[in-house]
């Protein structure tokens, strides 16, 4: 019988886990697995659990948002490549971005299904100064905003919340002068905005360069927004950013393995929608392949690289009452 860890934030979302929980558990059982099920208690307690039991463990399953995978993923990284357990997801916090670009469905039993029905597929990582994160590192306008927002507020308007907060910080963009570094090229200037990603989806919204984003081609994608000098400057970046004209001469846009940002001033960045401390000097880097995600062949493969098919499949899933969120 295989052994799993079953991680889960009681609060991700608006609490769903709960109407499911028995199924879940029932159906990993039937699936052949002596399961340890953990509702996480605070922040990092899902990255203490898996440090502690995934080295035991064959599979670690976890379900919340985005902060409560980025803890798992952390803990799995602790341990020796070739000891590491396969993992598994069920999204079920208010934006899921990660889940979104694997096209792991948001009603619950349906994302158990992936997992009962998948296939390990590898996946990069990303490496943040002695960190990592899953999917998206960023600095500059509104990238706070996911971990300034209240849950409860979350909770009660999804990612309108967001959109709440963001709003609430119109006039407090500034500029951060840096000097950027890649594997092709150098850049010093000033930056409202910038980002290191590795998804499709970036705060719900599909991604700029959507057509080319690989899970596991150890390339990750860069975009920058320079710093407007006027107000007539920054309508213009907006408008650019809405028809996505990304040639426009307000943006960088970039593939890269390596990237590192110096600045003249600390600057907060945001790891998966958590707060990242603030730095002077960031090395950004790929972890190529390194975990195994257990995801349904017949649903988003052509997401990666080697997978050799195409898929055409439904990713609509409508349901009524408490058993759907679109959060």
């Amino acid at each position: 019988m295989k052994k799993m860890l079953f991680v889960y934030n009681p609060h991700s979302g608006k609490g769903l886990i709960k109407h499911h929980l028995a199924e879940i558990i029932d159906t990993f059982t039937a699936m052949g697995c002596d399961v340890l099920a953990h509702p996480t208690q605070a922040v990092l307690d899902a990255n203490s659990v898996v440090m502690r039991e995934a080295p035991n463990s064959d599979i670690v399953v976890c379900s919340g948002g985005d902060g409560t995978l980025n803890e798992t993923i952390r803990g799995i990284l602790s341990i020796p490549e070739e000891n590491r357990p396969l993992m598994g997801y069920i999204p079920a916090g208010t934006v899921n971005d990660f889940a979104s670009s694997l096209r792991i469905p948001k009603y619950m039993p349906a994302a158990v299904k992936c997992i009962v029905n998948g296939e390990p597929k590898q996946l990069d990582i990303g490496g943040f100064n002695d960190r990592y994160f899953t999917y998206i590192a960023a600095f500059g306008a509104f990238t706070d905003v996911a971990y300034m927002t209240s849950q409860q507020l979350k909770n009660i308007f999804g990612t309108l919340a967001y959109i709440m907060e963001g709003v609430k910080r119109l006039g407090e963009i500034k500029g951060y002068k840096m000097k950027i570094t890649t594997d092709d090229l150098e850049i010093e200037d000033t930056f409202i905005f910038g980002m290191i990603s590795n998804s499709k989806s970036v705060g719900g919204l599909k991604h700029l360069s959507v057509d080319d984003v690989l899970m596991d081609d150890g390339i990750y994608e860069g975009f920058l927004i320079r710093m407007p000098q006027t107000l007539l400057e920054l309508q213009h970046t907006i408008n650019y950013l809405i028809r996505k004209e990304l040639g426009a001469p307000c943006f960088y846009c970039f593939k890269t393995k390596n990237a590192r940002f110096i600045s003249e001033e600390a600057v907060p960045w945001t790891l998966d929608g958590e707060f990242g401390g603030e730095h002077t000097d960031v090395s950004v880097t790929v972890n190529h392949r390194a975990i195994k995600m257990l995801l349904d062949p017949n649903r988003g493969t052509e997401l990666l690289s080697d997978s050799g098919e195409m898929y055409i499949t439904d990713d609509v899933f409508e349901y009524s009452g408490d058993d759907y969120s679109e959060n």
